[in-house]
């Protein structure tokens, strides 16, 4: 099959959930299928992710978007009554491009991630797919909730016209898919049961468990500009951590990831260590002794616990970040957490008793190796998107 994949972001490096999920399926529906890529993109120069994703593309398009253009469209978006951040990634010329690169290839499908791209595909001609990924709308309504007063009627609006839009472009392609089946169930459209839930994977060859010695107590992993994450960071350094060193005195915490936010780098003290970008993140969870996320905020499936999990590390996280993952037994494969007590009662538990800790971190290795495989997701991927090619 020729599959034109049409993405908001280039999908590399992989410090977002989106370009990491992006990037497998490009990577692997490579080896059957003829991949053609147009990426968004905010910068002139992507020849490191040219040259990586040269290895599984025919050919890649990557079209940079000005930030005047950005905000001009946000304005028209806000006008039209469309959600703001789906004018921050549209383009006039970037539609004229992506109508150009389809006339050139002419493929048999068109695949997109995020509803930040319908607008670009929505009225082609040709069989497509939308990965809605996370329920985005929701995701608002969260950030809605916690945000102060003066910012709630933004967050509100915003959330109103997500929701409104994830329900209109729904028949506009012939397959929708998603992440995981909580989120579909919160899509706003009668028919929300005729999504595929294409759960993301992780790639066991580079997160493998290495018997180094631990250097880190707890590790929070993700890119530390995105609000859930900067929110989850306050959460362990201001309220957890504190109760922690109570029992622990010399307890370290680690917050490794992309872009840290000011906020995350004012949680620097003695014993939070904060990394910005890493290198080698499977390294810093190999130091480590348990993975903690207490997730308040944000929609999806967190790639950072299946990570963790791989790499043999416990992990404890809240309900929010636990529910998607279909199947898994609370205190079991995982520890999950409503409150401060709760983390800190998890983390002396594990820190505590070498039993517990061995069992939680074998049993959810093996939760994530049985459940969670790029191989096995991009294949029922491929045959969706199969289904509707004559």
């Amino acid at each position: 099959m020729k599959i034109l994949v049409v993405l908001s972001r280039v999908p590399y490096p992989l410090e977002k959930g989106d370009k990491l999920r992006a990037y497998h399926q490009i990577r692997l529906l490579s080896k059957n299928n003829e991949i053609f890529l147009f990426a968004l993109s905010d910068r002139h120069d992507n020849a490191e992710a040219e040259k990586e994703l040269g290895k599984f593309c025919k050919k890649i398009v990557f079209h940079k978007i000005g930030l005047l253009t950005r905000f001009f469209h946000t304005v028209l978006f806000t006008i039209k009554g469309l959600p703001l951040q789906c004018g921050w990634f549209f383009s006039r010329a970037a539609q004229r491009h992506l109508n150009s690169f389809i006339a050139e290839v002419v493929p048999e499908h068109i695949y997109c991630q995020l509803v930040r791209t319908a607008e670009y595909v929505k009225a082609a001609s040709l069989s497509k797919t939308i990965d809605y990924q996370d329920v985005l709308s929701k995701g608002m309504a969260r950030r809605a909730d916690a945000a102060p007063w003066y910012l709630k009627p933004f967050f509100r609006m915003e959330q109103r016209r997500l929701a409104r839009y994830e329900e209109n472009i729904f028949p506009y392609f012939d397959n929708k898919t998603i992440i995981t089946g909580v989120d579909r169930d919160l899509i706003p459209h009668p028919q929300h049961d005729e999504i595929h839930v294409i759960a993301n994977g992780v790639d066991f060859e580079k997160f493998s468990y290495k018997g180094e010695p631990k250097e880190f107590d707890l590790i929070f992993t993700g890119n530390m500009s995105y609000p859930p994450n900067v929110d989850a960071a306050e959460f362990i350094v201001k309220q957890i951590f504190p109760k922690l060193r109570e029992r622990f005195p010399e307890l370290t915490v680690v917050l490794a990831g992309a872009n840290p936010s000011q906020k995350v780098l004012a949680l620097r003290q003695r014993g939070v260590i904060v990394t910005g970008w890493v290198d080698s993140m499977e390294d810093y969870y190999a130091k480590s002794k348990i993975f903690i996320a207490p997730m308040q905020l944000g929609t999806g499936l967190q790639n950072k616990l299946l990570e963790a999990m791989a790499m043999r590390l416990p992990c404890i996280t809240s309900p929010l970040a636990g529910k998607p993952l279909e199947g898994v037994v609370d205190g079991k494969e995982i520890i999950i957490c409503n409150t401060v007590t709760g983390y800190v009662d998890a983390v002396s538990i594990l820190l505590n008793n070498p039993e517990k800790y061995a069992e939680i971190s074998a049993n959810g290795y093996d939760f994530v190796k049985n459940n969670y495989n790029w191989e096995t997701m991009t294949a029922k991927l491929e045959r969706v998107i199969a289904a509707h090619i004559s």
